[in-house]
């Protein structure tokens, strides 16, 4: 197929955290040198911030770096966090708050700000294009150019086809943009760094990644109940029994609170919902307190990579780089994400740069590696290299108590090595030895069903169009995993995509495309892998306000 092509130094996949911090950094260094560079950002969401998710308490670290005068350009940084709670929920009733001296001291966040991400993003992207970065939303990359084993660029999506495959009126092909470099920021499991990790075996040696499911809701809440700059982590209930992970509440400005549960995806019980889990979780009377009378507002869910130090693949490969949570920096330890991302980035955008300014082009940038290594990012994910293996391999307590231990007072040099060798999907259990779990209906004032909850994510498709949702083999749903797993799918996605339902005396497996809010959960935890999200439409999937 003869497609349009473009050509450019850099192009970058993905308007997040680490691509718009690389994309800013490269313009940086160019307008240093009076050097021009042609840097394209292409992002899946009909704008920037649409598909960004995330609790979020903020590091500046990396941001101080790139923006010094962050504050006096007006970013969205207003509510600096005012105190920590952290909290052991027994059960449903009861909550004990932990002492400092039981929680790790990366969990303390003097310093820190509760932020929109989504706006944050947006705002980074307008220093981006004040620099001559051209952004380009609701263009998905939604194939890899590689020639003679190098990375040469991306290919966007398609628009125009329908579900058969076939052209339909007003037909767009997607065009070719041709870079020097690509970088791959499209957060976690991204399918094209997914693609990659698998092509050129960049995470040979590596532990298998690990992944969570992180739910948000925002909420109004009445004014007696709310304290701005309030962070309230919690650690139990209703997970202790079947899952690791833990809850968050963080009072942000203008009377709103961030409400969330994160679910580790290496639980066992096929029968356990992550979605109503959230919900239950909503019901604790120390949460319940601050929600009561309030109103919620959007709701969203992602799935976060949280493997770690011990999980992160090699990041360079002839003519490209991944970065950010495509390649895994989230430190869990923290449970931060998005400055670790934005390091990567930085020091991505200052490898790009020296090759490119010494006239390379499509080769392996095996510098930042180098640069990677001797960075405060490589020392703080060394730091807390065995903090989700020990929780996954001795447990909440056991393992919180060695982290705490860890942290505390070695300051993350314990002499031991902690992985995790098994891979999330791998850990589902079969169905004969668990019990269904009966969940309590929604009320519909603290807690909600599926289909409500996705209609506030304002998730659209085009619903003509080919499903992004592939089956390797359209069998296994009803062949396997519903006789050995009771179809985890049904339960395990948080937009109600996936259903088994019953036609002419037949069971049926159900794919609800249209109600996908890209959070990547299917293509992790499907038990037999059958399952891989490619790339909708472009401008598909949620459009969230300031997640």
């Amino acid at each position: 197929m003869q497609r349009e092509s473009m050509e450019f130094d850099v192009v970058i996949v993905g308007a997040g955290p680490a691509g718009l911090a690389t994309a800013c950094r490269l313009a940086q260094l160019a307008q240093d040198k009076e050097q021009e560079l042609m840097i394209c950002v292409v992002e899946k969401g009909s704008e920037v911030g649409a598909h960004i998710l995330s609790g979020a308490v903020f590091e500046t670290r990396a941001l101080d770096e790139l923006f010094p005068d962050w504050q006096e350009r007006g970013a969205p940084l207003t509510t600096e966090v005012t105190d920590d709670h952290v909290f052991y929920f027994k059960d449903a009733q009861s909550a004990r708050r932990l002492p400092n001296f039981m929680v790790p001291k990366t969990f303390h966040n003097k310093g820190n700000y509760i932020a929109s991400m989504g706006k944050l993003c947006r705002w980074m992207a307008e220093q981006a294009e004040s620099m001559g970065v051209e952004i380009f939303p609701g263009f998905p990359a939604a194939d890899v150019i590689i020639e003679d084993g190098k990375v040469a660029g991306v290919i966007t999506g398609d628009m125009g086809v329908n579900a058969e495959g076939e052209q339909k009126d007003g037909y767009e092909p997607g065009m070719e943009l041709r870079a020097k470099y690509t970088v791959f920021a499209e957060g976690c499991r991204g399918h094209l760094g997914k693609r990659l990790q698998a092509e050129f075996d960049l995470a040979e040696g590596t532990s298998p990644q690990h992944y969570a499911i992180g739910f948000k809701e925002i909420w109004d809440v009445p004014a007696e109940q709310h304290q701005q700059g309030l962070v309230v982590h919690s650690t139990g209930w209703p997970l202790a029994k079947d899952a690791s992970g833990g809850g968050y509440l963080y009072h942000a400005e203008d009377g709103q609170v961030y409400v969330g549960l994160i679910i580790d995806l290496n639980y066992a019980n096929p029968y356990l919902n992550p979605f109503q889990e959230f919900q239950q979780f909503k019901t604790h009377p120390e949460i319940a307190k601050v929600l009561k009378d309030g109103k919620r507002v959007t709701y969203g869910a992602r799935a976060i990579t949280k493997g770690g130090f011990y999980s992160l693949p090699k990041m360079t490969l002839p003519g490209g780089l991944l970065v950010g949570c495509n390649a895994g920096t989230l430190n869990f330890a923290k449970i931060k994400g998005n400055h670790t991302a934005m390091k990567s980035g930085l020091l991505a955008a200052e490898s790009l740069f020296e090759a490119i300014s010494d006239g390379q082009s499509q080769t392996e940038l095996t510098e930042f590696t180098e640069r990677f290594k001797q960075s405060w990012l490589y020392d703080e994910l060394y730091r807390s290299r065995n903090f989700g293996p020990a929780i996954h391999k001795l447990g909440t307590w056991l393992g919180g108590a060695y982290n705490t231990l860890d942290q505390n007072w070695f300051g993350g040099k314990l002499p031991f090595t902690i992985k995790d060798e098994n891979p999330d999907f791998k850990c589902t259990g079969k169905a004969t030895k668990y019990e269904p779990i009966d969940y309590p209906k929604p009320d519909n004032k603290l807690t909600f069903d599926r289909l409500s909850s996705v209609y506030i994510s304002n998730t659209n498709h085009a619903e003509d169009q080919p499903c992004h949702l592939q089956l390797k083999d359209a069998d296994i749903p009803l062949t396997v995993n519903l006789p050995e797993y009771a179809e985890p799918a049904q339960r395990y996605c948080p937009a109600g995509v996936y259903e088994v339902v019953e036609e002419e005396g037949q069971a049926v497996f159900k794919i609800n495309a249209q109600n996908c809010i890209h959070c990547k959960t299917c293509d992790i935890k499907d038990p037999s892998q059958n399952i891989t999200w490619v790339t909708p439409e472009g401008g598909g999937g949620p459009t969230y306000p300031n997640m």
